[in-house]
C-alpha cells in the first residue's frame, strides 16, 4: 500500500473516532521528551504500574484498564487503587527524573532508564538503563544524587515538552 494512502486511511478513522465520540478508548498522550514514553503510543515506562513498585514489592505490568494521562504520558496500573493513588501522589510514584536513568544523568547523559532496573531511595523510584547502572547507584545514592542536581536543570531543558 502506498504511504499516502494509510495516512489517509489512518486519517479518516481518527476523525471518524472524535465525530463519535468514542470514550471507550484508551487513553492517549503526546509524546514527550520530559518523560520516558513509547513514542508511538505514549505509554509511559513500558506500561509497567509505578505504584506496585512500592506496594507490591516489584515491577508488575499495568493494563490497559486502569490508564491515566498525566504529564504528556499515558500511565498503565494493575487495579483503581493504584491508578488513585498515582493521581493523587504523582510526586511520590512517578518516576524521578521523568525515568531516565540517574547515572547517566550524573554523567551528562539523558538515557531512558528500564523498568526491570529499579532502585527505590528515600521512598522515590529510580529506573536504570542497565543493572551496573543500578548497583552502582544503590552503594551510594547521595552521590549521584549530588551529580544529577548540578546536571539535571541543563539536560531537561533540552528535553523537548
Amino acid at each position: 500500500m502506498r504511504p499516502g494512502i494509510a495516512l489517509i486511511g489512518r486519517l479518516v478513522c481518527l476523525l471518524a473516532g472524535i465525530w463519535l465520540g468514542l470514550s471507550w478508548l484508551p487513553a492517549r498522550a503526546a509524546t514527550t521528551e520530559r518523560v520516558v514514553v513509547n513514542r508511538f503510543s505514549g505509554v509511559a515506562i513500558e506500561g509497567f504500574d509505578p505504584v506496585a513498585y512500592f506496594v507490591d514489592g516489584g515491577a508488575e505490568q499495568g493494563t490497559a484498564e486502569f490508564e491515566a494521562n498525566l504529564w504528556g504520558a499515558v500511565w498503565r496500573f494493575r487495579n483503581e487503587g493504584n491508578r488513585a493513588e498515582f493521581l493523587a501522589h504523582p510526586e511520590v510514584y512517578g518516576p524521578q527524573f521523568g525515568g531516565y536513568d540517574p547515572v547517566d544523568i550524573a554523567r551528562g547523559v539523558t538515557i531512558a532508564g528500564n523498568p526491570r532496573f529499579y532502585a527505590i531511595s528515600a521512598q522515590r523510584l529510580y529506573l536504570f538503563s542497565r543493572e551496573d547502572n543500578r548497583d552502582a547507584f544503590t552503594k551510594d545514592p547521595e552521590r549521584f544524587l549530588y551529580e544529577v542536581g548540578k546536571r539535571w536543570p541543563a539536560l531537561q531543558d533540552k528535553l523537548s515538552q
